[in-house]
């Protein structure tokens, strides 16, 4: 099959990986791609935005099958211009992709699906929203924009003055643009969270195995949440008990209220959850992949992937039966200077070409190749290196040993991936 994957960062990489193991494969191409995906496939230099072109493209080189990395172009709605047109592609439809979307339409699904997740309130007036904080008079509290803000949407606020400086910012100041007109304030959750994906042909739903991602930017959850530092699989957080109650509870629940609704969502569902005395409370849902827990949950699938997304196409995802295997991988992000705030592009990154062990690799998000055809910064979080083993304490430190290798000018990376894994590990 010709397979067009459409996306430029780790997450893509990560699915480009697994992609090339399979049998059926005849060619991948990736668009935009980075130089990492370049060794896989052929990189395709069209943005992940441009649809008309994306679509022009797969038929004039017969693709088979298009599977979608990133949010951006799934709520522009590429999969109905993709299917109006004839093609096969793999992705929930412009008015399914809300529930990444648009938090307030997300909100209001689960609280119509009986989904459990935190109480909420949204807001268009800024005046009206602090008016409702200081009703609250409770923190920390949760500030989000309501639409697309690259995972840095989100303010947990421990005072008052942080609430109404993350209103202002994002509804006076526009720090999000049109994403942040309208916010959700959310109460604070509790717990430990983790992330299960699910494969859906919006008829059948099958969860994966639970990660675990590391959002804040420095060591011990200190800092401003970014797109994810880190990430590691299984979660132990999550007991048989917790996933049978996240399948019950949310995933069956969601399915079965787009049905009834007639929305028709096929592709991947992800599940940021927080886990509380063993029960799963929903913070949010994505429409696709996540990144970078992606990276450390696909190596583990032993089910051929391109299988699994030609079943979902074909809406026989019913007839297959996932195979996983039971090792630890771990994916350490390195960033670059001034993450998440900005990012230096164009530093020269070195040590990528020291050989590694087969069970460790690096994944390129923010890079890109010089015109003297070195391996440059080009966004905030730059690498990713993944490792794999029988445990998740050799995992870690094979990761780490990864990282030692590699250097660029500003280069930041959190040392505590896996920490909390290996304090369950300890407490049974």
């Amino acid at each position: 099959m010709n397979i067009l994957l459409i996306g430029s960062g780790g997450r893509e990489h990560a699915i480009a990986r697994e992609l090339v193991k399979s049998a059926s494969l005849t060619t991948l191409f990736i668009a935009p791609g980075n130089p990492g995906t370049a060794e896989l496939g052929i990189n395709v230099p069209i943005s992940e935005t441009s649809i008309g072109e994306l679509v022009e493209f797969s038929k004039r080189n017969q693709i088979d099958l298009t599977i979608v990395g990133p949010e951006a172009p799934l709520v522009l709605g590429i999969v109905d211009e993709f299917e109006t047109n004839g093609l096969k592609i793999i992705g929930p439809n412009k008015l399914a992709a809300q529930l990444e979307g648009s938090k307030k339409w997300a909100k209001e699904k689960m609280e119509r699906y009986g989904i459990p997740t935190a109480d909420f309130k949204t807001f268009s007036n800024a005046d009206d929203a602090k008016a409702y904080i200081v009703s609250k008079n409770s923190y920390p509290i949760v500030i989000k924009a309501d639409g697309l803000a690259a995972g840095k949407g989100v303010v947990i606020a421990e005072t008052e003055l942080e609430a109404f400086t993350a209103v202002d910012d994002s509804m006076i100041h526009s720090k999000f643009a049109e994403a942040g007109t309208t916010i959700v304030i959310e109460e604070f959750l509790s717990g430990e969270e983790t992330s299960i994906f699910a494969f859906t042909d919006g008829k059948t739903i099958v969860p994966m195995v639970p990660a675990q991602d590391h959002k804040r930017i420095f060591d011990n959850d200190k800092g401003p949440n970014t797109g994810g530092m880190g990430a590691y699989s299984p979660a132990p957080v999550v007991t048989p008990d917790v996933y049978d109650k996240v399948i019950d509870r949310i995933f069956k629940p969601l399915i079965d209220g787009f049905n009834r609704d007639g929305i028709d969502y096929k592709g991947i569902v992800f599940a940021g959850l927080m886990i509380s005395n063993g029960e799963p409370i929903t913070i949010e849902f994505n429409a696709r992949f996540g990144d970078p827990e992606t990276q450390v949950v696909l190596p583990r699938l032993k089910t051929d992937l391109l299988t699994v997304f030609w079943a979902i196409a074909t809406q026989t995802l019913a007839q297959l039966s996932l195979e996983w295997d039971d090792t630890s991988t771990v994916c350490v992000v390195m960033a670059s200077a001034g993450y998440p705030e900005s990012s230096q592009k164009g530093t020269i990154i070195n040590g990528l070409s020291r050989t590694t062990p087969a069970d460790r690799w690096i994944i390129h998000a923010g890079t890109a190749e010089s015109p003297t055809h070195e391996i440059v910064t080009n966004g905030g979080r730059v690498l990713g290196v993944v490792a794999q083993g029988p445990t998740l304490q050799g995992a870690i430190k094979n990761a780490y040993a990864g990282v030692n290798q590699i250097q660029f000018d500003g280069m930041q990376f959190r040392r505590d991936i896996g920490a909390k894994g290996l304090n369950h590990h300890k407490t049974y």
